[in-house]
């Protein structure tokens, strides 16, 4: 990401505060996994859509101060009993190239200076995040209230949805980084479906995916990889992928290659013997047209609250064709989720689902249908970006009609 894009993202933030404002953003921390064994580091995305930088324990001061702007970076210094045995932390001139930022400084004097604007600056903003019911609190939410305690006269305010507000709308760098990461994610599935025979694991179909992208540069995946076969495939996020997958049985994969932290999000579903059964042919039409009933309606002005309806249209009638349901209410117990959420730097991106959708968003198209009596799960997911008068569908090089599944497999 250039420099240029970086900046304006910054002005185009503090444009949305009041005068007097500070904004607090944090890279994150890393996270032990067990005794001294940490996790792999992914920076927090808010952080690093203002200033690519992926390296933990960094933090950015932004200040509106009487119509003026000024940005702070603050990163560890370099320890060299630690860089003999992690590596050296980014420098002040890296950090500078990297993000654009010409305030350095270390971190140690954080605290200091953010007090000393705190006296002249009244509202400040921190990164809350969307709290889920498994997290604890968040680094900004701790030293928020922490801060809160200390001086309880500031007002501490939530700045993620200006940040959404950004987010949504992708520009040229970012659109080139998902169709990136999507083209990758295309060499995987096929990889995956042309290795694919009857009573094999599902882990060894996972670990074609993962070879193809490390192969081609890509070591991070948008989330964990699903592959799952028969029966398991009627569980939305089933992620052991730890059966045979056996004769005569589909297989439904999700998954997607993450380029520059900027995600793919593919499904798609096929014949582990390279041939439908007529009955999962049907099935499989039958979410293959509701997706393309809500890509033909994917456009700006409508939300995704709408196109799910959309899709659960189709679905109602091919469900009543296919003898599995005789109301539309009925519909829920094969499809249960909705058929799209915004796609970008998380792979469920920030967004509003009740939002008109705008030029520049990109979204998942993925219907489904869910049969656990017949052992059927079929999900066909596309991602879009929305355009002037529609979409474009990125992810159209990838296989999906029938014919194209077979005669991939057969040949």
């Amino acid at each position: 990401m250039n420099i240029e894009t970086l900046s304006k993202r910054r002005n185009e933030l503090l444009k949305t505060l009041p005068n007097n404002s500070i904004v607090v953003l944090f890279s994150g921390r890393e996270k032990f996994k067990t005794a001294d064994e940490l996790y792999t580091f992914s920076p927090n995305r808010n952080f690093f859509y203002f200033t690519n930088i992926e390296q933990s324990d960094v933090a950015m001061i932004l200040i509106k101060e009487n119509d003026k702007t000024s940005e702070f970076l603050f990163i560890e210094k370099n320890d060299p009993i630690k860089s003999r045995w992690i590596g050296e932390k980014i420098k002040p001139e890296e950090a500078q190239k990297i993000s654009g930022i010409k305030n350095i400084r270390f971190l140690d004097t954080f605290n200091d200076f953010l007090n000393q604007q705190i006296q002249k600056n009244e509202n400040i903003y921190f990164d809350l995040e969307r709290q889920s019911w498994n997290k604890g609190k968040s680094e900004a939410e701790e030293f928020a209230l922490e801060l809160k305690n200390k001086f309880p006269h500031v007002k501490i305010n939530n700045i993620y949805n200006n940040i959404s507000q950004l987010r949504m709308i992708k520009d040229e760098e970012e659109i080139k980084n998902i169709k990136k990461a999507i083209s990758i994610t295309k060499l995987g599935i096929e990889n995956m479906i042309k290795n694919a025979k009857p009573n094999m694991m599902e882990y060894e179909l996972e670990a074609y995916f993962d070879f193809s992208l490390i192969s081609n540069g890509i070591r991070e995946k948008a989330f964990h990889t699903i592959t799952a076969s028969g029966k398991n495939a009627t569980v939305l996020h089933y992620s052991q992928n730890n059966c045979k997958a056996e004769d005569k049985t589909l297989v439904l994969l999700d998954l997607g290659a993450a380029y520059n932290h900027y995600s793919a999000d593919i499904s798609r579903t096929f014949p582990v013997n390279g041939k439908f059964t007529q009955r999962q042919k049907d099935v499989y039409n039958a979410v293959l047209k509701a997706q393309k009933e809500v890509e033909k309606n994917a456009k700006p002005g409508v939300t995704l609250i709408e196109l799910n309806e959309i899709a659960k249209k189709v679905l109602s009638k091919e469900c009543k064709s296919l003898g599995l349901i005789e109301k539309d209410d009925e519909l829920i117990k094969y499809y249960f989720h909705g058929v799209s959420h915004h796609l970008g730097l998380d792979t469920h991106d920030v967004g509003d689902r009740s939002l008109p959708l705008q030029k520049g968003m990109v979204i998942t198209n993925e219907p489904g249908l869910y049969i656990e009596e017949e052992g059927i799960g079929i999900r066909i997911e596309d991602d879009l970006l929305i355009t002037e008068n529609g979409c474009e569908v990125l992810s159209k090089e990838i296989i999906k009609e029938v014919s194209d599944i077979e005669n991939f497999m057969e040949n």
